[in-house]
């Protein structure tokens, strides 16, 4: 790695760290060069804009959770198992890591251009994860026609693309309303400052599985 490449992580690193722990409202191209050790004017060389500093920490989020992603399903065969692991690890990013995960998907406020010749669109980072879910949805369908086949014919569903984007908000409203302590009160969950309830969290993600692709029968 050059050492020009190494300021470049080393700022996003600095950026990152930022968010995580202040939020995204908080990082300024002034504060990451303080925190990286540079002259404020270092950040330039490589984010001419403060949306292209914004979209290069959004990136790194993308990349940790493609691979708690990958780490999710490992040893889960069926797409049912793989979805549901996939909307775990979703929903635990979100709570875990909350600055970055909100940062991540605005792109009404990230720069969807390439901010270097070898770096990609953030846009580029973010669809291959909601691809991951468009084809476990199709999966998931083509077993169960498969299944009532017997029964008659099978009644037509939205398209698999159109059933992942409306389970992807389902997940993350679960994510913002829990963060929020807006769900722990409508069900009687415990307190933000209580012990997380995974199982009721998991209950949730199952009723919502449930809701977009019928309920396991197996």
């Amino acid at each position: 790695m050059t050492d020009g490449s190494s300021l470049r992580e080393r700022l996003i690193d600095a950026g990152v760290d930022l968010v995580l722990t202040e939020g995204s409202a908080s990082v300024g191209l002034r504060e990451i060069a303080r925190r990286a050790g540079v002259s404020h004017g270092a950040p330039r060389r490589y984010f001419p804009t403060h949306h292209a500093l914004l979209s290069a920490i959004g990136r790194r989020g993308f990349e940790d959770l493609a691979a708690m992603f990958e780490a999710a399903v490992v040893g889960t065969t069926t797409p049912r198992g793989q979805l549901e692991a996939l909307a775990r690890a979703y929903v635990g990013y979100a709570l875990e890591r909350r600055g970055m995960f909100e940062l991540m998907w605005r792109h009404d406020l990230l720069d969807g251009a390439a901010q270097a010749s070898d770096q990609p669109r953030l846009r580029e980072s973010t669809l291959p994860l909601f691809g991951q879910f468009t084809g476990l949805v199709a999966r998931c369908r083509s077993e169960r026609d498969a299944a009532r086949r017997a029964d008659g014919p099978n009644e037509a569903g939205p398209p698999p693309a159109v059933t992942a984007a409306a389970l992807w908000s389902n997940l993350h409203g679960i994510a913002q309303l829990w963060a929020w302590g807006s769900l722990q009160l409508a069900l009687g969950a415990p307190p933000l400052d209580g012990d997380p309830d995974d199982d009721q969290r998991d209950r949730l993600i199952a009723a919502v599985l449930d809701a977009h692709l019928g309920p396991v029968t197996s």
